[in-house]
């Protein structure tokens, strides 16, 4: 994972927690499928296609609008340059947003979408090299981290290198577990938080001043 300073560790660390507030609100209204973690999903289409399940069909078009949401921010965060990560945070608001009028009005499956293609969206934030560098919304590659950075303190490295990925952990946590406590208290509006906090993380990252400039991600075939 790429080095970041303590500012910007502190915005990955609310992302994380923006999408497991999200992610929670989505995995209570669906039964059981995500917004945010899609190997739980894969593995829900799966077992959905073995036991000729009509879940396997909302859990494939979840994956695809997370898919679509990836291809969405990066082509954001290419266009904005050095204002990348506001630009992509404004994206998930508005379909933070969107997702809210939906759940309001249509109905949760036209929702779950917005929501999977937001969450997919925010892991565009931290970008180097037209490629993710802090993914956010999934934290398997995080624990990975984790666990590979105790052992490295272990031998004599870098005390205190696992910091940044156990607070990814525990901002997921929190976030998912006041995510479930919204959606039992006011289910209907529960993911306005989730609009407004990206709204002002949107802010916050405009206000810690340009990323670096982003290579270009277009690279030769072959």
């Amino acid at each position: 994972m790429t080095r970041y300073d303590s500012r910007r560790w502190f915005l990955a660390a609310c992302l994380a927690a923006l999408a497991g507030y999200v992610d929670a609100i989505g995995f209570l209204k669906l039964g059981g499928l995500f917004v945010s973690f899609m190997s739980g999903n894969s593995t829900r289409l799966a077992v959905g296609v073995a036991e000729l399940s009509g879940i396997a069909g909302l859990a494939l078009a979840i994956v695809a609008a997370f898919v679509g949401g990836v291809v969405a921010g990066s082509l954001t965060a290419h266009r904005a340059g050095t204002a990348r990560k506001a630009a992509v945070l404004i994206q998930v608001a508005v379909l933070l947003a969107v997702a809210a009028g939906l759940d309001a009005t249509v109905g949760r499956p036209y929702a779950s979408l917005t929501l999977a293609a937001a969450m997919g969206t925010v892991n565009c934030v931290f970008q180097r090299n037209g490629e993710v560098s802090i993914g956010v919304s999934y934290m398997t590659g995080t624990l990975v981290k984790l666990g590979q950075h105790i052992a490295n303190a272990c031998l004599g490295g870098k005390r205190f290198g696992w910091v940044p990925y156990i607070l990814l952990w525990t901002g997921l946590l929190a976030g998912a577990t006041l995510g479930a406590l919204a959606h039992g208290a006011f289910e209907a509006v529960s993911l306005v938080p989730a609009v407004l906090v990206a709204a002002f993380l949107a802010w916050l990252a405009h206000r810690m001043g340009p990323a670096e400039p982003l290579r270009d991600m277009i690279r030769p075939a072959g």
